[in-house]
């Protein structure tokens, strides 16, 4: 951990480029989510790791109640973005069957390396609320359970914004510049990723406590390929926020991952190793992927 703080401290170039999230990620076979007692029947299992560990669960008052959202993937037909580990997605939430007024747009950068994370800039050009997100995903291993591997999230934010995706990819870098860096033709079109729109069904379970102020929301959810009705992929994931990594207790931390791998073996007939809900996405066409998550 000592290593890893060090190795970051040389690695940030702006204030607001500091690790504030660790977001564990565990990817679950789709066929266990067809139906809504799919998610309290993970949690059923995932709980016997929580005992074993005796860790300290607030369960949400609200813990399976299903929340909705729309998940959309914009890229070039090449998989541009894609393929140099940018992410552009739009994600509007549901209430009561009707898509909300607002809606959130993303932008991230993702890589392994945690230096070439930190150095892109992903500051965007235009008028309106932004936050930018930089926060450590820990995935399965490809090829095993019971691991742990990291990958770094460079992301902006956008609330809203009056930003039209399905046009020349000129216009999306004029509002987010850190595209420029992809040698691209300007006038290459943007459009939906495999004509795909994702409807993610996710449960907000609770509080999982890790000791020392160290805690993580954790949260199950499916994603269903809205067109075609079928399930792609489960996953259950925890998040805990903090103001500065060098701060989080070593035992906390060691906790929270003791956590992660026991539960992977616990739950194995659950688990899908070897991609992520994303690459899932841009799987789905078949050709054109280079980007190895």
């Amino acid at each position: 951990m000592d290593k890893h703080i060090s190795k970051y401290a040389e690695t940030r170039h702006l204030p607001k480029d500091v690790i504030h999230y660790r977001e564990y990620k565990i990817l679950l076979q789709p066929d266990r989510f067809t139906a809504k007692h799919g998610f309290l029947e993970f949690w059923q299992h995932a709980a016997k790791t929580v005992k074993r560990l005796d860790l300290k669960v607030d369960i949400d008052h609200h813990a399976f109640d299903s929340q909705v959202r729309e998940v959309l993937f914009y890229d070039t037909p090449e998989f541009h973005l894609y393929n140099h580990h940018f992410i552009l997605r739009k994600r509007t939430y549901y209430e009561q069957g009707w898509p909300r007024p607002d809606h959130e747009l993303v932008l991230k950068y993702r890589d392994s390396d945690l230096g070439r994370a930190a150095s892109v800039d992903v500051r965007p050009r235009i008028g309106g609320h932004d936050e930018i997100k930089f926060k450590e995903e820990l995935l399965l291993e490809r090829d095993r359970l019971g691991g742990i591997r990291s990958v770094y999230s460079h992301g902006c934010v956008l609330t809203s914004p009056k930003i039209v995706l399905d046009q020349g990819i000129d216009n999306i870098t004029r509002a987010f510049p850190a595209l420029r860096q992809i040698d691209i033709s300007p006038a290459t079109r943007m459009s939906l990723v495999n004509n795909v729109a994702v409807e993610e069904v996710q449960n907000t379970i609770g509080i999982i406590h890790f000791g020392h102020h160290f805690k993580g929301k954790a949260t199950i959810a499916v994603w269903r390929n809205r067109a075609l009705e079928k399930s792609l992929a489960g996953e259950f994931a925890f998040q805990c926020k903090f103001d500065e990594l060098e701060d989080v207790p070593k035992s906390a931390m060691q906790l929270s991952e003791e956590f992660y791998k026991q539960v992977q073996l616990d739950c194995a007939e659950w688990i899908k190793l070897g991609t992520t809900k994303t690459a899932m996405v841009y799987g789905l066409g078949g050709s054109g992927v280079s980007n190895s998550e």
